[in-house]
């Protein structure tokens, strides 16, 4: 007689089935701290797999020129072999906390109170008051993709070190700056999560690209 396998029980878990393994809990973010220090910190939130692929990845700059000269280094990255689903599975939920906490974008409540406050350090002669909003309104406009504590940042430096009106060109690009390594390591994790589609449904597919375009895009300019 042939035996035969005993049924699994219902509610029993399967052994074949991969499930992400949990992260750390995160820190509490410090944007005052040192970059470095900053990404030593959400690192060290991450699942240790996620933390060795991180380790082990391939990065190579090249300078980046636009028409105004030499525009930063881009930088990219690439995810040493043997990523599976599974850690394209933890990557999406690294990513997604990521971008909905330290990297969530301002609101814009906050954007046009700390703009406002901005230019009125450095008023604009000849310019009414309704106008005034209304140029206030299009720089929370311009840093909407940035969060808070990168555009309160960029302010209070340039209130430090500058005697003249800053262009939002010029902001833009300090709140690259200010939120530069938090930006680097969600598009790190994005590749990683793409790096293993082929293990998830549509839906997975779908929020790795909207996780990816949070993050910044795929390029991202490295002072």
């Amino acid at each position: 007689m042939t035996a035969q396998p005993r049924p699994t029980p219902h509610g029993t878990p399967n052994s074949s089935v991969l499930t992400p393994l949990p992260s750390r809990p995160p820190p509490a973010f410090d944007p005052a701290a040192p970059a470095a220090e900053r990404w030593l910190a959400l690192a060290a939130a991450l699942p240790a797999p996620l933390r060795d692929i991180l380790a082990a990845g391939r990065v190579e700059r090249r300078p980046r020129f636009g028409d105004g000269g030499f525009d930063g280094v881009t930088e990219d990255w690439t995810p040493p072999d043997g990523v599976t689903g599974q850690h394209a599975l933890m990557a999406r939920r690294a990513l997604g906390e990521l971008t909905g906490s330290v990297l969530a974008p301002a609101s814009p409540e906050h954007l046009l109170a700390r703009v406002l406050a901005l230019l009125s350090h450095y008023p604009a002669k000849g310019t009414a008051p309704e106008v005034e909003h209304l140029v206030a309104l299009d720089w929370a406009e311009d840093l909407g993709e940035f969060p808070a504590w990168a555009v309160d940042a960029a302010a209070r430096s340039w209130r430090r070190t500058r005697k003249w009106r800053p262009s939002i060109a010029e902001m833009r690009a300090l709140c690259e700056e200010v939120c530069a390594p938090e930006r680097a390591l969600a598009r790190r994790l994005s590749v990683i999560a793409a790096s293993g589609d082929g293990a998830g449904d549509a839906a997975d597919r779908c929020r790795t690209g909207q996780l990816r375009a949070l993050a910044g895009g795929a390029v991202r300019r490295m002072r």
